[in-house]
Parts: structure tokens; sequence; C-alpha cells
């Protein structure tokens, strides 16, 4: 059997397991080790045992469990809710101006944990049912904290481009570097987007009636200075990094510990909170080690079988196509994988072959991490099974229906592939960040 044949066999059992539903690291691990065994007798069971040592070795996984924690402790603590109160009083005026808090409160909370989830639980709970209560169209902002919440694996820290990096292997440094002004870009894209909309029709999103903006300047202010902690503690711990004060791990540290302090000052770190934090943090982290643990045993096996040269030869030789017209096909199969898989089990599964071959091909792989990004941000609120529409409806109120879920992601998807097209064509969107610090 040549070695072909035994890649595609690899890879359609996986895939086969995970439609019977096994566990992304039961079945990636298992064929990984199995293939290994079968094809290079029991020394093959090192794989494993390698990967293993390989990922104990990497010292910005210990970033992980820190700004995971972060995330949560602000979370939990109710801190974040603050950011709200804050938004509600101030751009309330304004035309759209909740559904413009709501993104505004996305990107921040993406700051605070890096993971998309948590901005669709505190979307959905408690800017939902406000903006719906003040008559905003419920398409609209239903449509918004989808949107928003999926700018938490691209806007640092992303644990989504820490499992990335490890895969990989690339600086995590500058994968977050480059996720910053896509990120800050498509926020902006959102905005603007609700803006015209909102001048357009009125009625979609109307200001906040004179009677709720009655409130003392006094009042304001101490909102605000309540809202802007969570961005506060972003900048204590990203300042010291960004300027080569700090290494990563040891920003995330500060970022973790200034969280905490945070919430001890605030009268908000109770026993209960605590634990649930610490519980959340070791249950995700743990979750992602496997994962990658999985990955690169796999990803060892690829390599050794020389499948990724074998696919480049036949994309490029046999069938003509240029570096370019493969970097699509390859992103359009992400959209289709993402329809049933969530985001890190489509990395792990083609990144053995995708991010060599982006090697190949001669691109950079820290801006075909963004562009892997994004195009997951896409697959996220993709029909029929995209992982933010079913996580939007457990969560929404029931008077938003799931037709009603369907059709507001419609303009926000379109919004997610033009910046998508941007990025593809000014490569410095995303790369310019990460040069500019690194290069100095």
């Amino acid at each position: 059997m040549s070695y072909e044949m035994i890649a595609i066999l690899m890879f359609s059992t996986m895939m086969l397991m995970l439609m019977t539903g096994q566990r992304v690291f039961g079945a990636i691990g298992f064929v990984g080790v199995l293939a290994a065994v079968l094809l290079w007798g029991t020394g093959g069971s090192d794989i494993g045992f390698s990967a293993a040592m390989k990922l104990m070795k990497w010292y910005p996984l210990l970033t992980l469990p820190m700004f995971i924690f972060m995330g949560y402790v602000l979370s939990e603590s109710k801190i974040a809710d603050d950011l709200y109160k804050m938004f509600h009083v101030w751009m309330g005026p304004v035309r759209g101006g909740l559904a413009i808090g709501t993104i505004l409160l996305m990107v921040l909370v993406s700051a605070m944990n890096g993971l998309s989830v948590a901005g669709m639980a505190i979307g959905a709970t408690i800017a939902l049912p406000e903006l719906l209560k003040r008559g905003y169209d419920k398409r609209m902002v239903t449509g918004v904290i989808q949107a928003g919440s999926s700018l938490g694996i691209l806007v640092p820290p992303s644990v989504v481009l820490v499992l990335y990096a490890m895969i990989a292997r690339q600086p995590v440094g500058q994968l977050w570097l480059a996720g910053v002004f896509p990120g800050l870009m498509m926020a902006a894209m959102f905005i603007l987007y609700v803006v015209i909309r909102c001048r357009l029709q009125p009625e979609l999103g109307p200001a906040l009636p004179q009677a709720d903006r009655d409130i003392s300047r006094a009042e304001k202010m101490k909102l605000l200075r309540a809202g802007l902690l969570p961005l506060v503690i972003f900048a204590t711990m990203m300042v010291p990094f960004v300027n080569g004060w700090t290494s990563l791990v040891e920003s995330s540290a500060i970022g973790a510990i200034t969280a905490f302090v945070a919430a001890v000052l605030k009268g908000r770190m109770t026993r209960e909170v605590f634990e649930n934090s610490v519980r959340s943090t070791l249950g995700i982290s743990c979750m992602f080690m496997w994962i990658i643990l999985a990955a690169l045993g796999f990803g060892a096996v690829f390599d050794g079988l020389g499948a990724v040269k074998a696919i480049d030869s036949l994309f490029t030789e046999q069938l003509g196509l240029d570096p370019w017209m493969i970097l699509i096909l390859m992103q359009l199969s992400f959209i289709i994988m993402g329809t049933f898989l969530d985001d890190t089990a489509m990395l792990v599964i083609v990144a053995p072959l995708y991010v060599p071959l982006v090697k190949v091909l001669g691109f950079d792989l820290i801006w075909y991490g963004v562009l892997y990004t994004i195009t997951t941000q896409i697959a996220y609120m993709t029909p029929p099974f995209g992982y933010n529409l079913f996580l939007m409806r457990a969560m929404a109120p029931k008077e938003v229906t799931l037709k009603d879920i369907y059709r507001s992601i419609v303009p926000f998807v379109a919004v997610m592939v033009l910046a998508l097209t941007l990025v593809m064509i000014f490569p410095q969107i995303a790369l310019w960040l990460p040069d500019y610090v690194y290069g100095k």
C-alpha cells in the first residue's frame, strides 16, 4: 500500500470515528498512534510519548490557564457586567447606540477571556433582554451578539491562536499581535453596518427615552470608572509585553493576578466565585492540552508519511492549480467543516495537512493563522450547524426563534467575508503590528 493511500485511510478513519460521536482528542490520538504502531512496529508507540514531552516543554503553554482564569474571574465576579451598564448609559442617546455598545462590550470581553462562548453568554444573558425591552429589532441584535462574540477567538488573548501556535510551531506573541488590527477592523465594520442600518431604518434601533437618560454627571462618571476597570486590567497586562518589559508568560500571570486583586478589592471574590473560576479554568485547559497532544501525535505520523509533499504535487503539478487557488479551496473547506465541527476540532483535523502545505506554497504562517481564525468565525455562524447559532438558540428568550437566528447572521457573515478578503489581499493588516513590535 502506498504512503498516499495510508494517509487517506488515516484521515477517513478519523472522520468516521468523529461521526460516531467519539471525543476529538480520542479519535485523533488513537488513529495517530495506531497507524504509527502498524507502520513502524512497537517503536511507533513512542510517538505519543514524544508528543507529550514536547507539549510539557512548551513554555508559552503556561499562558493558557492564566488567561482563561483571568477571564472567568472577571465574568464570575460580575466585573464584566459593569461594562454593559457603562455602554448602556453612554451610548443610549445614539440611534442603535445600545447595539454599538454591545459590539464594544464583545471586543472588551474578548480581550479578557479569549473564548467566544464567554462573549456569547454575557451578550445573550445581559445585553439581549435589555435590547429587546428597549424596542430593538430582534434579528439585528441577535446577529450583533453572535458576530461580536466570535471576536473572542481573534482578539488577543485568543485561546484558539495558542492552539494554532503549538501545532504550527509559531510564536504565540506574534499571532496575538497579528489578530489585533483584523479584530478591531471587523468590529469597526460591524459598528458601521449598525450605524448605516439604523440611519436608514431608525425603528430598528431607537435611542433611549429622555427619562432613561436623566442621570447625573457624577453617576455617569462612576459608571465610566467601573466599566473601564477591565480595560485597565488588560492594559496592565499587555503594555509591559508589547514594550518588551515582560515575557508573554509573565504578562499572563500579571493579568490573572490583577483580575483577582480587582475582584477582591471590589468585594466580589467569594468562595463560590473562586471555585467556579478554578474549576472552569482546569476543565478548559485540560481539554485544550489533550487536543494539542493528539494533534502533535497525528501530525508526526503525517509528516513521516510525506503526505504533504504528495498533496502539494497533486495540486500544483497534476491539477495545475496556483498557490492562491489552493489557499482559497482550503478556506472553503474550513467553512464547510465549520457547519458540523467546532474550531479546535477543525484545526487539529486538518492542521497536520494544511499548515505544512501553506509553508510549502510560500505563504506566511502567522498571516495564515489569522486567515484560519477569521474563516472559523464565519464557520461559527454558517447554517445549518454553526456553533454560535445553537449557542444563541440555547440562551435566547423564547420570542427569538431559530428562523430569526438564521436570518440574523446573513449581513454579518457578508461583513466577515469582506474582512477575510481584505486581509488576504492586504496581508500587512495582520502582519504590520507583529513586524513592528518584534522588529524593534
